[in-house]
């Protein structure tokens, strides 16, 4: 036979290197497929067992809930896209998983290929701990860019270090429909509630120090004179009020223990002291019955009502679909503004200008100039889709709506055709506040939340609210105080309760 050379058998060795090292590779792609192939049957397996689970819920939920078709439908809808979201997103998850095993076993090989030896256990680890790390930074890069639609709808609240509970104000027997801070000393907080009377409290110690009750139906509004000791309340009677009132500040011991206390501390003495005083502070504070002046010209109920600049004349907004202006000293209607379609809502005056807007469920909102006496202009701002519940003027040249849309519009006076800005919510928007100082929106909800907003549309907060603190039911209103150390935000809403928040505007802004 004839003998092999030496080179001959060299590169038949390597030859059949080559051949077993192809069929190696064919068998682990083989079993890799069949592995994932594995995976998907039992991913299948589960979604549809999970699918029979969740259609046998769904037909036991629907035959014995009580909602309507028409809301069943769409919870069903709602729950099948959510379903079908994550179903998506763990496949991709096994798929990304399977990735990191093969890349991992790849470098491996090509680490021990290009020592051209056999390389310590040390070694391979090392490496294989480098790659691993930057492929798992990789994949949670990734994972946070495909699941980021879902987790910004959960976004997580501002801490409360932020935004506080202070005190809440309880003694109104109904809803409280609107909250307002005077505007000079002493400093104490109005409200005006369905059970037919308006409050003052004390804002350190959240005490009653007088009760408003000349009104013979809700009281819808609120608010204080500029410059004196005078407040402006209008009702469901069809009418508004002029009253004066005169109040004692309590002895603020209260505040100093408060100060000593954390965070969470203050919101348990806070409950402790309204549990203890929240019937008699209201039953023992003076009563006032007689308004020093009485404004009757509307038919219908006078939903709001406000103080134009230097505090000489007033506009309320009715339900008959006017607003009217008067003289206070002679309590004479000066004007009748007329022109929208169906109730009004809300009415605001400007702080330094003789400027009117008004609110309306003809889904517009009116701005009305009074600056000059021989001419009063109005300008019809039409941007929303259902009920304008309220529009505020800013310092500037700004005003801002909220609607039962959901949405929250900034407006330019000098340019009205379209919003600068466009707020979207997941609830109706009730009465807002836009703190003077800071620029900042306080949107009150249906649906229990005060979220907080800057003029450009970016949320800043959203205030605590648990079972603890916060509203249990519609939040009404809001209303910032500017000066005041202890709170700087009011709301008040239909369980039948103000509250003070001290909100950390510099941290605030920080964090946005």
């Amino acid at each position: 036979m004839p003998i092999e050379s030496g080179n001959s058998a060299a590169a038949r060795q390597v030859k059949q290197k080559r051949k077993s090292h192809t069929l190696s590779i064919r068998r682990t792609n083989s079993s890799e497929q069949e592995r994932v192939a594995s995976q998907r049957e039992m991913l299948e397996g589960q979604g549809a067992m999970m699918s029979a689970v969740c259609e046998e819920v769904c037909v036991q939920s629907v035959e014995d809930s009580k909602l309507p078709p028409s809301i069943r439908q769409t919870l069903l809808e709602l729950f099948g896209q959510i379903e079908r979201e994550f179903e998506n997103l763990y496949i991709e998850n096994l798929e990304l998983r399977r990735e990191i095993e093969t890349l991992n076993d790849r470098l491996t090989a090509e680490g021990q290929t290009v020592d051209g030896g056999d390389l310590s256990k040390g070694q391979l680890k090392a490496k294989a701990s480098h790659s691993t790390s930057q492929l798992s930074q990789k994949l949670k890069t990734t994972y946070k860019a495909s699941t980021s639609k879902i987790v910004s709808s959960f976004k997580t609240t501002t801490s409360r270090a932020v935004c506080q509970l202070v005190k809440e104000y309880i003694g109104h027997r109904d809803g409280i429909w609107d909250v307002s801070v005077t505007r000079l000393q002493p400093v104490v907080l109005g409200t005006a509630s369905a059970d037919h009377s308006a409050m003052l409290w004390s804002i350190e110690t959240g005490k009653c120090l007088l009760k408003y009750v000349g009104h013979a139906g809700s009281v819808n509004s609120i608010k204080f004179h500029p410059s004196e000791q005078v407040a402006l309340t209008a009702s469901g009677d069809q009418t508004a009020h002029i009253w004066r009132y005169i109040v004692q500040l309590p002895t603020p011991q209260p505040v100093t223990d408060t100060n000593q206390m954390s965070g969470e501390e203050e919101v348990d003495f806070s409950d402790k002291d309204e549990a203890d005083g929240d019937v008699e502070g209201p039953n023992e504070s003076p009563t006032i019955r007689i308004p020093s002046t009485t404004l009757k010209s509307h038919q219908g109920v006078v939903i709001a009502a406000d103080w134009l600049v230097g505090g000489k004349q007033v506009v309320t907004a009715s339900w008959d679909r006017t607003a009217n202006l008067y003289d206070v000293e002679t309590s004479e209607l000066v004007h009748s503004l007329t022109g929208h379609d169906q109730e009004l809502t809300h009415c605001c005056t400007h702080p330094t200008q003789r400027l009117v807007v008004t609110s309306s469920r003809d889904t517009t909102f009116r701005l009305w100039d009074f600056r000059d006496p021989s001419i009063h202009s109005v300008n019809v701002f039409q941007g929303h889709t259902d009920t304008v519940t309220s529009a505020v003027f800013t310092v500037g040249d700004n005003v801002v709506s909220g609607s039962d849309d959901r949405t929250v519009k900034v407006w330019d006076l000098k340019n009205m055709r379209s919003p600068i800005a466009t707020i979207r919510t997941d609830s109706a928007v009730n009465r807002i506040s836009v703190s003077v100082n800071q620029r900042i929106i306080a949107l009150p909800h249906d649906n229990r939340q005060v979220r907080l907003f800057d003029m450009s549309g970016v949320r800043l907060a959203r205030l605590p609210r648990s079972n603890r603190q916060g509203h249990r039911r519609m939040v009404c209103c809001t209303a910032w105080s500017e000066d005041n150390p202890i709170c700087n935000l009011f709301s008040c809403g239909f369980d039948r309760q103000a509250i003070g928040w001290n909100i950390n505007i510099p941290a605030l802004l920080q964090e946005k």
